[in-house]
């Protein structure tokens, strides 16, 4: 028997819809252009040279040379200064760093001991090609186990067992899309919970490290995510070991391991390529970074994620900041723009529409209304509380 009965029916897509006419569109749209650059009367989240055209960097010593990524950006953790990036705003397929996002929303419903026997329907319409864990029907894990598999094995079918425990897979990606809204992360577009290919399936490097900052801050998040190795279950009471695909913090395939790495997610499919966002700590200082696209080699994010880290400690201290990671709205950020007329938040630019769609699984279904749903979703979001504060080149995600 599930341990759980606390899941609302899955949305239809025609309740979607329904629902996605009526909400208040605050969100800006897609856009169809692939320059980054802003109108001079758009106000943009972090700060206007997070769009502006090529490297931004403000003081320290040079930059690393042979930085390939399609978009990057290095930030201080505990400050929010954005120290370098470049393109901080261009929306890409983010793969499985969306994972952040599916955590930062759904981390603290449930405890880490309660436990859930998964069935076949709970395993149905994974995206074929998907990166697994090796959840199976029949057996119980706790939620802890199954966090593991979405950390550090990036399990899409432990994402999708964790999204059917919360209500389903529409309700996880509207609530999703909420909370992305609340933490002013408007490059992000969620059509899929596990960060699969999917048309319209976009995000940012600001964005991303806005959701790192966010997750790190929470205890549970920052041990999920800093864990090199577990034992999950493999039916008949036997176990394996999984171990953490973030090569600079297992130091597995030839990736040296980088000193004072926390995490937090990597992720690769055939549309996004490799990406990669990351935390380390050093002489007390915590760098955020995230990496995009890096044009060759499988090992290219991680060699790029550790030379910008490595700038960033060395000569990080001497450079301004050139924008911020803002603050969630619930937890008393100031919503980007204010309430000036005609200076709405804008989203960054589209560079490239997400993969095939990943077949008829019903994932792809949710792209369009998603964005509207959540916002009606929102409002009751931020109602509630956190209870806590304080590979080689893998399957596609």
């Amino acid at each position: 028997m599930h341990a759980f009965s606390r899941p609302s029916p899955r949305l239809s897509r025609r309740s979607l819809l329904a629902l996605a006419a009526t909400a208040p569109l605050t969100a800006a749209p897609l856009a169809a252009t692939s320059t980054p650059a802003a109108a001079a009367s758009d106000v943009v989240v972090g700060g206007a040279r997070l769009v502006a055209d090529g490297v931004q960097v403000d003081g320290g010593g040079a930059l690393p040379k042979k930085l390939t990524a399609r978009a990057w950006l290095l930030a201080d953790q505990d400050s929010g200064e954005v120290l370098a990036s470049y393109r901080a705003h261009l929306r890409v397929a983010p793969a499985s760093t969306l994972k952040m996002l599916f955590a930062d929303t759904l981390l603290d419903r449930f405890e880490r001991t309660e436990r859930y026997l998964v069935t076949d329907a709970d395993l149905a319409g994974i995206p074929s090609g998907s990166s697994l864990v090796g959840v199976k029907a029949g057996i119980t894990y706790t939620v802890e186990q199954l966090w593991q598999g979405v950390f550090l094995r990036s399990g899409n079918d432990a994402v999708q067992v964790l999204a059917r425990m919360n209500g389903g897979v529409a309700k996880t990606v509207a609530e999703m899309q909420a909370r992305a809204v609340d933490l002013q992360a408007l490059d992000t577009h969620v059509v899929s919970p596990d960060g699969y290919d999917h048309d319209g399936q976009l995000s940012s490097a600001y964005d991303l490290a806005l959701f790192a900052r966010h997750g790190l801050r929470d205890a549970d998040f920052r041990a999920y995510c800093g864990t090199r190795a577990a034992r999950f279950p493999a039916g008949g009471g036997k176990t394996l070991r999984i171990e953490n695909t973030d090569r600079l913090l297992s130091g597995t395939y030839g990736v040296t391991p980088y000193p004072g790495m926390i995490g937090v997610k990597n992720g690769f499919t055939s549309n996004a390529g490799n990406t990669f966002t990351g935390a380390a700590t050093r002489a007390g200082r915590t760098l955020v970074v995230t990496v995009l696209h890096p044009k060759s080699g499988h090992n290219a994010v991680y060699e790029e994620t550790a030379a910008l880290l490595d700038w960033g400690f060395a000569q990080g201290s001497s450079a301004r900041a050139v924008g911020t990671l803002v603050e969630a709205l619930s937890e008393g950020g100031t919503r980007a723009g204010g309430s000036t007329a005609g200076k709405a938040p804008r989203a960054g630019a589209e560079a490239s529409s997400a993969g095939d769609g990943g077949g008829a699984d019903g994932w792809g279904a949710l792209g369009g209304a998603a964005g509207a749903v959540a916002l009606l979703a929102g409002g009751a979001y931020t109602l509630r509380r956190r209870r806590r504060r304080s590979g080689e080149v893998p399957p596609a995600s």
